[in-house]
């Protein structure tokens, strides 16, 4: 699932000047989506990548990809609009990015806060398993992370879990549990693309067996008012989630892609300390998320 760039392409590519994005509303503007690919495809070896890129999220097996593009990175400056720009490229040849939060820029930055819950994304803790967006109608297909600066401290540890295997451990009684609508989690304002608000929602909806989202966030057991029932099911799948999962520390210049219908994602706590590391050091990533067309390869 760790995908690294051929030095023969990664070559070409610091040299590749593509020109600056267009937004159609919250989405890249097709003319930008055929541009990139148009001097991206010229690239040696470009295709041959994004095709083990492709089949790592939505082949047998996958549904997540690192690429290595700290070689990048490091040649151009994780800040620059160029890298920015030919992250942008790999993401399109996915899917279609786009932003669901209409006040936040195509990349939403996620720092870290240290006065901020440490739950939270751009928190200091434990982020527990969820996928983004789950009580939206129509959740982005893909979540994507690029690593700008890791924790310097050395924590923060990505951690991700086949969530269709973790559901197929279950008793057949906590899937049917699961599988209705009696869950619910977070606010759903201001937002764009993502359908309308799905509250309550079932964590399993009705989907061929290892396809489809499994809508779950940990959060829920502690902040929504579930039966014993409901919550106990939920527990077993969380800890089901933590049983399977992987984790990897991201550095600077990675690039995460995650399915969200086959993958959940979250993050092990940041090492202690964060409040004597300058704001300006601490880690960063940048967050993109992407929207499948028909005939991408995804469940429903």
């Amino acid at each position: 699932m760790f995908i690294d760039i051929p030095s023969e392409l990664e070559a070409s590519l610091i040299d590749l000047p593509l020109p600056t994005w267009k937004l159609d509303g919250s989405a890249l503007a097709k003319a930008s989506m055929e541009e990139y690919r148009s001097e991206l495809t010229a690239a040696p070896r470009f295709e041959e990548t994004v095709e083990t890129l492709r089949h790592a999220l939505t082949g047998e097996g996958g549904g997540y990809a690192v690429l290595r593009l700290g070689v990048l990175a490091k040649a151009l400056g994780t800040e620059d609009d160029r890298f920015l720009r030919l992250a942008t490229g790999f993401a399109a040849e996915v899917a279609v990015p786009f932003s669901p939060f209409p006040r936040w820029p195509l990349w939403k930055d996620i720092g870290v806060k240290v006065d901020k819950d440490p739950g939270k994304s751009s928190g200091v803790g434990y982020n527990a398993f969820h996928m983004d967006l789950v009580n939206a109608t129509l959740p982005p297909d893909y979540t994507t992370l690029l690593c700008v600066r890791p924790d310097p401290l050395g924590g923060g540890l990505s951690i991700l879990s086949d969530a269709h295997a973790a559901v197929a451990r279950l008793s057949e009684n906590s899937r049917a549990l699961l599988a209705e609508a009696s869950y619910n989690y977070g606010t759903f304002f201001d937002l764009h693309g993502v359908g309308e608000e799905y509250n309550p929602f079932p964590i399993l909806g009705s989907y061929d067996p290892g396809e489809g989202f499994v809508r779950f966030t940990a959060k829920m057991l502690e902040r929504s008012q579930l039966d014993e029932a409901h919550a106990g099911a939920a527990r077993e799948l969380a800890e089901e989630l933590v049983r399977g999962q992987v984790a990897f520390m991201l550095q600077s210049g990675d690039y995460l892609i995650v399915n969200q219908r086959r993958f959940l994602h979250g993050r092990e706590a940041l090492h202690s300390g964060q409040e004597t590391v300058p704001a300006a050091n601490r880690r960063l990533l940048l967050q993109l998320f992407l929207r499948a067309g028909a005939g991408d390869g995804l469940g429903a």
